[in-house]
Order: structure tokens, then C-alpha cells, then sequence
């Protein structure tokens, strides 16, 4: 019989990518939701959906039984203040890892958390991206666990670099003034491979492992902009960005999301993150204990990107 695999988060934008990597390699796929999907990515995925939440024991536990691996995405990017970034990222992955203990000790678990993780102290979001790694090292042995860091993730279905794009077909880009900052990126089918391939794997337990497209050294934002004007088709013009007044714009932003009760989308935490010099995944370690190989250049990958906004109705196509 196929190998089980328990998935939160599926219905977001990884979790989708890795569903359907699943589905595709032959595994029997169980999500957690709390209401029936509508991603469009899962459509091809015959899942098996279990209704509820991280708060809900028994959703989680009808969720792992007799599972061979389980992978936890679900979190959050975005909450109002540091109480509800912990409460998704750190006691959620503490609570389905307290339930698989009791419920399915043999199943590997693969904790999928962020690089950010690396500088807790950065924001709110950082802090509790390590919180919720700390919770899983907390059960030691008693489960087979790994965790995996993603830098940025892109792909069709993701629309945080709609911005990017709108900016890159206006002729500019606008980046933090941060000198000769790197940062690592990944395509979300990449990734996916990679949880893919770390779910099958022997000798991850309890290793971090941090996870990028192979690009040696990162990327310069004069990467990304080059990048963004091959999707695009126009030179794209790099505009830098100091970071005062950017901190001041995003206290606005944080004051406003308060009063109207909704996370916001820009926060000082963030500023401080995208200003951070060191963004380049370590990722010799991961490549040295599984079989797998990135396989999309961030030229084919944001231009793919871009092609999926655009197939969305979300970016017009731009006009020569």
C-alpha cells in the first residue's frame, strides 16, 4: 500500500505545492483545513480532508493516525503583535506534535519553518518561526522529527511579488539601501521536492536544514531586478530605499492595522528583516543527506511567476 502523508497547511500556497508533490510520487495525501479547499493547485490532489484546526485535539488526531510522515506549514506571516504570531507558529507546532506523540509516535515529522528563524530577535514573525522549532526540539527522541528553512518562497499561486512585478513594469524597483546584502530564493516546486525528499529520507532526524535554488552566494537586489525586467520585458531601474523613513512609514501602517483590527502587510519587524544583510540559505548539509537537485533558474521561475498573475487577472500585460 502507498505511503501516507498528513499535511497542515495544505491549502496554502507551499502547502499546495507539496500536496500535489505527494500526490504525484505515488503517496496516499490526508490534509487538515477548516473548510473545503478551493486552491485551484490541490483540484489534481485526491486528499483525504479532515475538518478543523491547530486548536482542535481531535481533528489532529483523526489527522495523523496511522501516518508515515507528517509536515507541518500552517502559520502565520501576517497577525496584529507577537501574541498572535506565537500562537500559530510556536503552540500550534507544539500541539500536533504533543498529538503525535500520543497518537502516531512512529511517523516522521517534518517541521517546515522559515530561514527567518536563523535571527529570532529580527521581528516577530523571526522570534516565533524559532519558538515553533524549539517546541519540536523539545520532544528529542521520542519522535523522529527534522526541520526544514525555506528563504523566500515564489511560484505560480503566490501573490506577494505582485507588487514586485507592478513596479518592475513601471520601470523601477525599489529595495532597501542595505550595500551588499544577499539573499537565497527558492521556487515552491522546488521546495516541495525537497520536503519531498526529506520526508523519504533516513538520517534527517533532528537536523535544520536550510534550503535554496543552488544560486551559490544568493542573489544582490541587482539580481532580482534583472530578474524582474526578463519577466517583464523592460529594463527595470533600481531605486534604493533608506531605511528611516521606511521604519516610520511602517509604524504608520502598524498603527492603522490596529485600530481597523487586521494584520497588517508591512510591519517594523519586516523593515528590519528585508534590511538584514545575510539572507543566503547554508544548504550543503540538506544536499549531502537527500537525493534532490533544484531544478528552476529564478529567470524561468519568476517568469513563470508572472505569467500565472497575469493568466489570474491579476496584472494586465503590458503594453509596448
Amino acid at each position: 500500500m502507498a505511503r501516507l502523508v498528513a499535511l497542515t497547511g495544505a491549502t496554502g500556497f507551499v502547502g499546495s505545492h507539496a500536496a500535489r508533490a505527494f500526490a504525484d510520487a505515488g503517496w496516499r495525501v490526508r490534509i487538515l483545513a477548516r473548510r473545503l479547499p478551493t486552491n485551484s493547485l490541490l483540484a489534481s490532489v485526491d486528499a483525504e480532508l479532515i475538518l478543523g484546526d491547530l486548536k482542535d485535539a481531535p481533528a489532529l488526531a483523526a489527522l495523523v493516525r496511522g501516518v508515515d510522515v507528517v509536515v507541518h506549514i500552517a502559520g502565520a506571516v501576517r497577525a496584529l503583535d507577537a501574541v498572535g504570531f506565537y500562537r500559530a507558529n510556536a503552540q500550534g507546532t507544539a500541539a500536533i506534535a504533543s498529538v503525535i506523540q500520543s497518537v502516531a509516535p512512529q511517523a516522521r515529522v517534518v517541521l517546515i519553518s522559515s530561514l527567518s528563524a536563523r535571527e529570532p530577535l529580527l521581528s516577530d514573525y523571526a522570534g516565533s518561526k524559532r519558538a515553533g522549532e524549539v517546541e519540536l526540539e523539545r520532544f528529542g527522541r521520542t519522535l523522529d522529527w527534522s526541520i526544514v528553512r525555506p528563504p523566500a518562497v515564489y511560484g505560480p499561486g503566490d501573490r506577494e511579488l505582485l507588487p514586485f512585478f507592478r513596479m518592475a513594469q513601471a520601470g523601477w524597483f525599489a529595495a532597501p539601501a542595505n550595500g551588499n546584502a544577499r539573499l537565497s530564493l527558492i521556487h515552491a516546486d522546488d521546495l516541495a521536492r525537497a520536503i519531498l525528499a526529506v520526508a523519504g529520507a533516513t538520517g534527517c532526524w533532528g537536523a535544520t536544514l536550510e534550503v535554496d535554488d543552488g544560486r551559490e552566494g544568493g542573489y544582490g537586489w541587482s539580481d532580482i531586478v534583472d530578474a524582474l525586467g526578463t519577466a517583464v520585458g523592460r529594463r527595470v531601474h533600481l531605486v534604493r530605499l533608506p531605511r528611516p523613513p521606511v521604519l516610520a512609514v511602517a509604524a504608520l501602517v502598524e498603527a492603522q492595522a490596529r485600530r481597523h483590527g487586521r494584520p497588517p502587510m508591512v510591519n517594523r519587524g519586516k523593515v528590519r528583516e528585508f534590511w538584514h544583510p545575510d539572507w543566503v540559505a547554508r544548504s550543503a548539509d540538506l544536499r549531502s543527506r537527500i537525493n534532490w537537485t533544484p531544478q528552476i533558474s529564478v529567470d524561468k521561475g519568476f517568469s513563470e511567476t508572472y505569467r500565472s498573475l497575469q493568466s489570474a487577472g491579476l496584472i494586465r500585460e503590458r503594453r509596448v
